[in-house]
């Protein structure tokens, strides 16, 4: 699979390919952002010009950057490092798209590196700060492009080696300040460049000895010793060898490049035996895991590009390392260090084995696909050339046999077979690959016997791992052409069990890894044999490839198995309907389990050959699955492949579903009880006729289940969704039913809706909405009557999930049920929508229940007297009177409750059946005019018609639509984005409804033109919604609703909300082009008028009347209603109301707002003004200090604003005893104070002394309990969140 990806990016390399003829450090003169004509449509333009299109515009910035830090000598800008990196972190998927440009980049980078290191010397610590940010830009390269592809533009002179090993050393001495890469101050960067640079700097053909200017003269030098140089470089890797970071990689293809040199034995064989030292004295300190884990690193390297020759004599001692480390805790604790050692072991397999290419490997006509394709139409061609492969020349045979294995290979290969079996995927990766290059290298015979102890892997009692682990290799050795195609009888079984691999492990399941591997060994099998070999192989693997990628849970398992079945039918030739599939089972198709299931799978079984494995899938192993949802969805996939053999799913697929309903398995009776429903509907929906044989079988379904005692314990109420389902689709099918067994089902289903689970209540009320139609409707007046009494009953039932399901069953009821007590029920249903039908039992569910089942009863009882004049008006006026107040009632429950407000839900689902219950009663009215004899035509009527027609005569009437315009615009205004977005979306479909006309909808212009029929506006979004609806305040008759939900917003909690919903109120206050339509009012003063009637008609009702004093208060603030006079009647009502609300209060908040509102109404020079002094003064003495203080503030404000208040010769007194004065003191001394300035005031005295006077007794009670005053204080602070 990862060469699928690589072959799909191929096309992006080549697309990049040209940039190298361009001149070097110049902008590419074929930038697309150059000519207009080369400007492409992002949108339909292939992947690789849109990305190389970008990188040629970005390509000018990082070149700019460049020329910049070359002519300055080094990084000027910290910001430029920022932004390249940024560029270059955007290619990490496409990094062959930099390869390109990456010696216009690197080279000048490492020139200027390596100048300054010549200029200023590698000790100094001003050469560090300039190539930190320079290698920085480097090791990002690295990163993106990889290390192959940078090093190959680092300067390589070999007077630069002396100089590059003491720029290391100088490194070497640095510590980085952080591990972060965002902070990262350069320190690991230009270490890990500085070892790339020697890298390839130690690959001189030269004797590094004559390189090393420490050694006077040569002969000065003993033979025996290690070259100074060499020596400061194995000394510096040795300690980056216990490093955590990518130094440690580094160093180690540092050692390998230099240690394999011919001149390096003496260096070779003293790193060896330090080594051994180091790896036989392994601790479990974290410094010496990682020391193991650079050592075995550098080790694999070594044995990768060193001679064969000069390695063989390490092999046993090196084996012996590996094999001790392999056992200790440390290599159990550390997956990264098995992996090493794991690929340690290989390569000294690989040493140990001479090097050959097997003759009897298996060789495929092509590896080009067109050629492969061209030469599909010739079996023979396949067949000679399988019958060659099949017949390897039998002198090689004899030659390899006689072959002598070491016994050390043997070793190691059963150490690669114990690691396909490790934990950890990078293990049996690792150990899968060296099986397929050791296996390359052995007889026939012995690769048998390596394929045998594979395949031993997959035996029963082996874990997941070994699963994963086989497969790899399996995959590996078919990519080598090491698995015959003799062995395909032993390997194919393997490989369909494992694309089936789940194992069940408690809650969830195992083995999406193996299936995955399984494809991959899928997607490796038609990449290298040929059609002739993988014809017979293809027939059994097709189809559960097949199912795999339709109904596998994991997305990732689907893909894997469409790209092996997609790879098969391009490299195998024609294969039947595969191009079909192939387009059907993409990508991106895949990606949604639901869509696989309900629709992929449905186009891929269209066809014979895939029609039975994805039934059987389904049956067998998808509606037995742990996962609920994953059998709900098999269930209905079930049904969809019914159609295309009706025969078979009514005899066998049911036949072997009846029994599995009664599983002591849990998810077995429950997918079974699922499927055998869903395949009855869709039969019956088919035509297909039951037999009394099955239609007996499928009506003693649900009472076996509860025969058997299947609803108790663990499951039960799964199998209570299930049953009642399934009693719905034999509801629907017609399946015959005696009288016993349909009063079992009633009773189960009765029983299902008083269940508390609101997803089995649902269910039973699907099922009762078709269950009753079809078997109780002909039967006797007397059940209906005992159904209806029952659901009655339940409605005033003590549990609350009986009242939710008795409601929601009410409103399924068909018209003959409903007709004989059609009053009772919705009188009993209108009071239960109601809160204060209720109020010692405020359920929130069964309210929202209690509408759904009125307005369903509503639209029920409606259906038949459409077009008729002279039955059922009773119902279209109780509609009118009852039910309709009801709704606004409904649409008016604010309860709350710990799950926050849960009346919303009630108001949500009231505006929906005021809504529906509009359209009803407007259908009555157009349907009466058009049949009036004076109307004479049936054609539709216009606004002028119908508004025209005597109101009284109407259902609708102007009333009714005044209060429902207002009603909902109420909730369009309020707190909840939700709320609004659904409010108005409710106003639009009333406004602008297709089918009926809506009349006597006051000022209908302005409210189509806050409203207009369109989806583009965004409603939820504050900003959006209040500008425009706030207009509505013009309107008196919809002012006083709309502002009762506008101050909850205004007045909120929500900081966004208050200012957006504020700023749109002011904004219409100032606006010059609204008009009002009041003679000679302003917007202020309705305003003001509509402020007092909220104050007044939700008075004391905390929700309503604290947000619009926080309301009021700012309005104050924007000297909105102090600007003009006329306002006595506002303040004077406006103290009476903030007067009475703020008595005995404890609401911080409130009483704060109140303060404030009253400070304001003083400062005026207003009659009012003395009668809101006084009630401040009141609160000098308040119980609370902080109110204290709050209300001293507030007084002293007033006085430097009205000196009217206070006699002059009083208030400079006045002023310093409210400055002076601890308010937040002893209250007794607070009330003295209080009674002063009351004296200076002139204000009577009396009725503070008798409010006083009560306070004292009221504390003094208080005191009996408790004598501290500042509990008190510390119960307000409790109560207002501080």
């Amino acid at each position: 699979m990862e060469e699928t990806a690589a072959a799909a990016a191929a096309p992006v390399l080549n697309a990049a390919t040209p940039a190298p003829a361009e001149p070097a450090g110049d902008a590419p003169s074929g930038d697309a952002s150059a000519d207009p004509a080369a400007v492409g449509d992002d949108e339909h333009d292939s992947k690789e010009v849109v990305l190389s299109r970008y990188f040629l515009q970005e390509w000018e910035l990082v070149s700019a950057i460049l020329r910049r830090i070359v002519a300055a000598g080094g990084v000027a800008e910290p910001a430029d490092v920022h932004r390249i990196r940024s560029i270059m972190d955007k290619y990490q998927e496409e990094g062959q798209l930099l390869e390109p440009y990456l010696e216009n980049i690197v080279s000048p980078l490492m020139s200027l590196v390596r100048s300054k290191t010549m200029e200023l010397g590698a000790g100094t610590d001003e050469l560090l700060d300039i190539i930190k940010p320079l290698c920085i830009i480097i090791y990002t390269l690295v990163t993106v492009c990889g290390y192959k592809s940078v090093i190959k533009f680092f300067s390589h002179q070999v007077s630069d080696l002396e100089l590059g090993v003491a720029l290391l050393e100088k490194c070497h001495t640095m510590s980085s300040a952080t591990a972060l890469r965002q902070e990262s101050t350069g320190e690991m960067e230009t270490k890990c460049v500085v070892l790339l640079w020697l890298y390839i700097l130690v690959l001189i053909p030269f004797d590094i000895s004559t390189v090393d200017t420490s050694i006077a003269t040569a002969d000065s030098m003993d033979g025996a010793e290690v070259v100074p140089l060499v020596t400061r470089i194995l000394n510096i890797c040795k300690d980056y060898l216990s490093s955590s970071g990518p130094m440690r990689r580094i160093s180690g293809l540092l050692l390998a490049r230099l240690l394999t040199r011919p001149d390096m034995a003496k260096a070779f064989s003293s790193f060896v035996e330090w080594a051994h030292e180091m790896l036989l004295s392994v601790t479990d300190d974290f410094v010496d895991q990682f020391r193991s884990i650079g050592i075995v690193e550098a080790l694999a390297s070594i044995f990768k590009i060193g001679n064969r020759r000069a390695l063989y004599d390490t092999v046993s001692g090196a084996w012996n390392d590996c094999s001790v480390v392999m056992k200790t805790n440390v290599s159990a604790r550390s997956p990264l260090l098995r992996k090493f050692l794991v690929k340690l072991a290989q390569r000294i397999a690989l040493i140990s084995l001479p090097p050959r290419s097997p003759s009897w490997r298996y060789k495929s006509i092509s590896s080009s696909l067109g050629a492969n394709l061209s030469s599909s139409t010739t079996g023979e061609a396949y067949s000679s050339e399988s019958s060659e492969q099949a017949n390897i020349d039998q002198t090689d045979m004899c030659l390899l046999e006689d072959m002598d294995v070491p016994e050390i290979v043997e070793e190691i290969i059963d150490l690669l077979l114990t690691g396909l079996r490790d934990s950890d995927t990078i293990v049996r990766w690792s150990s899968a690959k060296g099986i397929g290059r050791i296996t390359a290298r052995l007889t026939p015979a012995l690769s048998e016997e390596v394929i045998s102890s594979i395949l031993q892997l997959f035996s029963p009692g082996e874990g997941d791992g070994s699963w994963h682990g086989g497969c790899l290799a399996l995959a590996e050795l078919a990519r080598r052409g090491l698995l015959l195609p003799s062995s395909f009888p032993d390997v194919i079984p393997v490989i369909i069990k494992a694309l089936h691999y789940d194992v069940r492990r408690g809650p969830h399941s195992i083995g999406s890894h193996v299936r995955d591997a399984a494809a991959y060994v899928c997607w490796a099998f038609g990449r290298a044999y040929t059609n002739y070999d993988m014809k017979a192989v293809l027939e059994q693997l097709a189809p559960h490839l097949l199912t795999v990628a339709c109904y596998d849970r994991e997305v990732n398992c689907r893909r894997a198995a469409s790209a092996a079945f997609q790879e098969n039918v391009g490299r195998q030739g024609t294969f039947p309907h595969g191009i079909d599939i192939v387009n059907t089972t993409d990508y991106f198709a895949l990606a949604s389990r639901s869509n696989s299931y309900l629709n992929v799978a449905v186009s891929v079984a269209q066809y014979k050959e895939y029609l039975y494995p994805c039934a059987d899938e389904l049956l067998c192993n998808k509606i037995t699955h742990w996962e609920k949802s994953l059998r709900e969805l098999a269930a209905q996939a079930l049904s969809l492949l019914v159609q295309y053999d009706m025969d078979y799913f009514g005899g066998h697929a049911l036949e072997k579903l009846v029994p599995c309903t009664l599983s002591s398995d849990l998810c077995t009776r429950h997918g079974a009880t699922l499927a055998a429903g869903e395949i009855a509907l869709r039969l019956y929906q088919l035509g297909f006729t039951f037999s009394t044989d099955m239609q007996k079988a499928l009506s003693g379904i649900v009472p076996a289940i509860e025969k058997a005692r299947l609803y108790r314990g663990k499951g039960g109420e799964i199998m209570r969704s299930a049953v009642s389902r399934f009693i719905s689709c034999i509801s629907i099918a017609g399946i015959s039913l005696n009288q016993k067994i349909k009063k079992s089902l009633l009773e189960t289903l009765n029983e299902n809706l008083r269940h508390p689970n609101s997803q089995i209540q649902c269910a039973a009320v699907d099922a009762l909405k078709h269950f009753i139609p079809i078997y109780l409707v002909s039967s006797d007046e007397k059940i209906a009557n005992d159904i209806i009494s029952k659901y009655l009953a339940l409605l005033d039932d003590p549990n609350v999930a009986a009242r939710r399901g008795a409601a929601l069953a009410l409103g399924i009821l068909p018209y003959k049920f409903l007709i004989l007590k059609w009053m009772p029920i919705m009188n009993k249903l209108c009071s239960s929508c109601t809160i204060e039908d209720k109020p010692d039992d405020p359920d929130a569910e069964a309210r929202v229940n209690s509408v759904r089942g009125l307005i369903s009863v509503c639209e029920t009882l409606t259906a038949p007297f459409d077009l008729s004049l002279n039955s059922g008006d009773s119902v279209y006026a109780y509609i009118k009177d009852y039910v309709m107040r009801a709704l606004f009632t409904a649409l008016d429950d604010y309860a709350v409750d710990n799950r926050g407000d849960v009346g919303s839900w009630v108001r949500e689902e009231a505006m929906d059946a005021l809504e529906r219950c509009t359209f009803i009663l407007c259908r009555r009215d157009i349907a009466a005019l058009r049949t009036a004899p004076a109307s004479g035509h049936e054609s539709e009527l216009s606004v002028m018609e119908v508004n025209s027609s005597s109101s009284a005569d109407q259902l609708f009437d102007s009333g009714i639509a005044q209060d429902l315009i207002a009603g909902i615009a109420k909730q369009a205004v309020e707190k909840i984005d939700k709320m609004r977005e659904i409010a108005i979306k409710t106003l639009q479909r009333i406004l602008y409804h297709q089918e009926h006309l809506i009349p006597y909808i006051p000022h209908r212009e302005l409210l189509e033109e806050i409203i207009p029929n369109s989806t583009d506006l965004e409603w939820a979004v504050p900003t959006v919604s209040y500008p425009r609806l706030v207009k509505l305040l013009q309107v008196s008759c919809y002012s006083k609703s709309v502002l009762s939900g506008l101050v909850i917003s205004t007045g909120g909690l929500q900081e966004s909300l208050r200012k957006a919903s504020t700023t749109a109120l002011v904004g219409y206050l100032e606006d010059s082009d609204i008009n009002t339509n009041c003679e000679g009012k302003s917007r202020e003063y309705l305003l003001s008028c509509d402020l007092l009637w909220v104050l007044q008609r939700y008075q004391k009702c905390d929700r309503v009347i604290t947000p619009t004093l926080k309301t009021i208060e700012p309005l104050f603030s924007k000297k909105v209603f102090l600007t003009r006079e006329g306002y006595s009647e506002f303040y004077s009502g406006l103290v009476d109301s903030v007067s009475s609300e703020l008595k005995g209060s404890k609401d911080f908040t409130k009483l704060c707002a109140g303060l404030s509102i009253l400070g304001y109404i003083s400062s005026q020079l207003d009659g009012t003004c003395t009668k809101a002094f006084t009630q401040l003064l009141t609160f000098l003495g308040h119980r609370y200090p902080k109110i204290r203080k709050a209300a001293a503030d507030q007084v002293y404000l007033v006085l430097l604003q009205n000196d009217d208040l206070i006699p002059s010769e009083n208030m400079d007194k006045t002023q310093e005893l409210l400055a002076e004065t601890c308010w937040e003191g002893d209250v007794e001394e607070a009330r003295c104070k209080r009674s002063q300035i009351n004296e200076m005031a002139g204000f009577r005295i009396a009725t503070s002394l008798k409010s006083e006077n009560q306070e004292t007794r009221i504390t003094d009670a208080r005191n009996i309990v408790s004598t501290d005053e500042n509990k008190s204080y510390s119960s307000l602070v409790d109560f207002s969140g501080y």
